[in-house]
């Protein structure tokens, strides 16, 4: 598997560490971005969606794992990434914009391993919340997705997806709401037959103007086979 690979500037002092296009300041003085080692027999946490446990990215900073997160995986280009907001002494948010007057995506970050790096459990979003099926919630083909949003000529583009990949079993869209109203969403969507127990469902929208990732909801899923 490709190992993930992440581009990244790191300033650590007293004006914290800056990633990317940043908004706010990083509230952790972690000092590594990263860890790279040999993990070819590391299992996939159950709950976290990323990194895949078979590339050797690891990443000792949450705002970093948001970061790339934002980009490798949702798609966002350039993300104003916003401070890290400590939860419990091991979890955390970190809110990422994909403009300056753009929604808010936060990327739901924890530390699961005794390795103390950081692993993504999730995303959510205003404009678009999902209902059904729920997080870690066991699927199968069909699924029912139900929920309510709000999108560019009502259509939130939605992708099943199995760890250790990011080509989708499926792709599809589903209807809600539009012009800021929320509307409710439900579909019937068939999949692959997936090769792993578990994977995501990734919700987004896009802009109008230049089709870039506007925010994005992701929950974790096991499948059911």
């Amino acid at each position: 598997m490709v190992a993930v690979v992440v581009s990244a500037l790191i300033v650590v002092g007293v004006m914290g560490v800056a990633v990317g296009r940043q908004w706010g300041r990083e509230s952790t003085s972690t000092t590594s971005a990263k860890t790279t080692t040999t993990l070819s027999s590391v299992a996939q946490p159950q709950t976290a969606i990323w990194p895949f446990a078979s590339t050797v990215t690891r990443f000792g900073n949450p705002v970093l794992a948001a970061e790339a997160f934002a980009t490798d995986y949702l798609g966002f280009t350039s993300p104003l990434v916003g401070a890290f907001q400590q939860g419990d002494s091991r979890s955390g948010e970190v809110p990422v914009k994909a403009t300056p007057t753009g929604p808010v995506t936060t990327i739901i970050l924890r530390q699961l391993t005794s390795a103390n790096s950081w692993w993504v459990l999730g995303t959510s979003c205003p404009d678009i919340m999902v209902m059904a099926p729920s997080a870690m919630e066991r699927i199968a083909s069909p699924v029912l997705l139900k929920g309510r949003s709000t999108a560019y000529e009502a259509v939130v583009n939605v992708e099943v997806l199995q760890d250790e990949t990011l080509t989708p079993l499926k792709s599809e869209t589903v209807m809600g709401g539009s012009l800021g109203k929320m509307g409710p969403f439900s579909k019937s969507v068939s999949f692959a037959p997936p090769s792993y127990r578990r994977g995501a469902l990734l919700f987004r929208t896009y802009s109008a103007k230049d089709g870039h990732v506007v925010e994005a909801s992701v929950i974790r899923v096991a499948f059911l086979k």
